[in-house]
């Protein structure tokens, strides 16, 4: 690594940037970026990369979930809470089901970037830049709005900050209590159809939890509270490099504006900037990969992002849709196998289930993404793999962005709450039922 440093990518050709009208304000944030204080610590960031390593060998399992895009207007208390509160309950239903300790991380606290099909959208006769994300520019489609702002990372970075500091105070205060988990309930899980399941799993843990305890005479405080760990796609890596630091007693950099960061599908490029930058940093790091990759290019991947073949650190993510992952996952799994590298192999079965309703409605079916993610399951046992977690994009709020799930949302009702700006989540509802569908599936075998 004696080649790189955090700036290093900029030799690079860097994919999905931002253009900003004026080199020296941006010069000027990314300057006072450099100067406040990490987001997350090392200490914290080696920790994760510790239980990565278990869920490779499957002795842990990975729940990954949070929204598509964040908005500055999400650092709410109501919003962050419910987020945290939906990941609580899938984590109970997992931990219940697969026997496993489930590693929580948020799509949380730092995802205001997000990557456009093109530099500029075009409506009734005006052309502008593309929205990309609240950490660049607005979403209003006005000439002001649409540019660049290099001021938006600072906001991005308080918004960070106070995101993080809200989780921490709950985790600490006793929010994640397992001694009492009818306080992680939503209002809205009563009318769901997965409640009376729900509600049978935090009767069950409740009694194991008590019987343990009885026969150890002591509670054990770490119950108490939960380790959660935060994520976002390091797509600006502007703001990627201004919170890459040096820590005493370390070495090499670490990111400290999140946990995990991750490549996404549109920037893994062998010789460009992302992969530049993210084979340095010392954290975990995530990589879409999936179809039209090669295995060449993947096992070439694999090497650059993990050098020293370490445990944990190297997270593949592979998407490719329910119709297609039949053909394309065995072959990269194989390829990977044949490094004889350390990797984290998790689903993410939303990106590549995504379609358009007869009326232009950006939508995902409930039956595809669970499709894809049995069939994942099954492919990597058949390959003497270990698929170690799940990447989902959902939500803690009552939305009607994916059709199907336990009540049948159908077209139609796409309207009565369709609030996404980017890509379409699951709901409170239907990620309680696929978390419950991912241990029935598991059961099953």
């Amino acid at each position: 690594m004696g080649d790189w440093h955090p700036e290093s990518w900029q030799k690079r050709p860097a994919k999905q940037q931002a253009g900003y009208p004026s080199k020296e304000a941006l010069d000027g944030v990314i300057t006072q970026l450099s100067s406040l204080p990490p987001l997350v610590t090392s200490w914290e960031v080696d920790a994760l990369k510790n239980q990565l390593a278990a869920a490779a060998r499957g002795e842990a399992f990975l729940l990954q979930g949070g929204d598509c895009a964040e908005n500055f207007t999400d650092c709410t208390s109501p919003i962050i809470t419910n987020k945290l509160k939906i990941l609580l309950q899938m984590s109970l239903v997992l931990i219940h089901g697969l026997n496993k300790r489930v590693i929580r991380i948020g799509r949380i606290a730092g995802q205001y970037a997000k990557p456009r099909s093109a530099d500029s959208e075009t409506i009734d006769g005006v052309t502008l830049p593309s929205y990309r994300g609240d950490l660049v520019n607005g979403p209003e489609f006005t000439a002001e709005a649409r540019v660049p702002d290099p001021v938006r990372l600072l906001r991005g970075y308080g918004r960070a900050a106070m995101t993080l500091n809200f989780i921490r105070a709950l985790s600490d205060c006793g929010f994640a209590d397992l001694h009492h988990p009818e306080n992680w309930d939503l209002d809205f899980v009563r009318h769901s159809a997965m409640a009376d399941k729900y509600h049978k799993i935090v009767k069950d843990l409740s009694h194991s939890l008590h019987f343990m305890e009885t026969l150890g005479g002591a509670e054990n405080p770490e119950i108490n509270r939960v380790q959660f760990y935060t994520s976002h796609e390091g797509l600006h890596l502007h703001y990627e490099q201004a919170l890459t630091r040096q820590v005493p007693n370390k070495t090499g950099f670490y990111n400290l504006s999140t946990h995990l960061p991750w490549i996404g599908f549109r920037t893994a490029e062998l010789d460009g900037a992302h992969i530049e930058y993210f084979r340095g940093i010392q954290n975990p790091v995530g990589v879409k990969v999936g179809a039209g990759m090669s295995e060449t290019y993947l096992q070439e991947l694999v090497e650059r992002l993990n050098p020293d073949d370490e445990p944990g650190k190297l997270v593949l993510i592979h998407r490719f849709g329910a119709h297609k992952v039949a053909d394309g996952l065995p072959g990269l799994v194989n390829a990977v196998q044949r490094t004889e590298r350390n990797v984290l192999w998790i689903s993410d079965p939303m990106h590549g289930n995504t379609e358009s309703t007869a009326r232009g409605v950006k939508t995902r079916r409930f039956e595809n993404i669970l499709s894809e993610l049995s069939q994942s399951f099954e492919i990597h046992k058949a390959e003497g793999s270990v698929l170690g977690g799940v990447h989902f994009e959902l939500t803690g709020d009552d939305v009607t962005e994916c059709i199907g799930g336990a009540r049948g949302l159908d077209e139609t009702g796409l309207e009565r709450a369709y609030r996404t700006q980017v890509d379409p989540r699951l709901n409170y509802e239907q990620a309680l039922e696929m978390a419950m569908a991912i241990v029935e599936n598991q059961a099953a075998k």
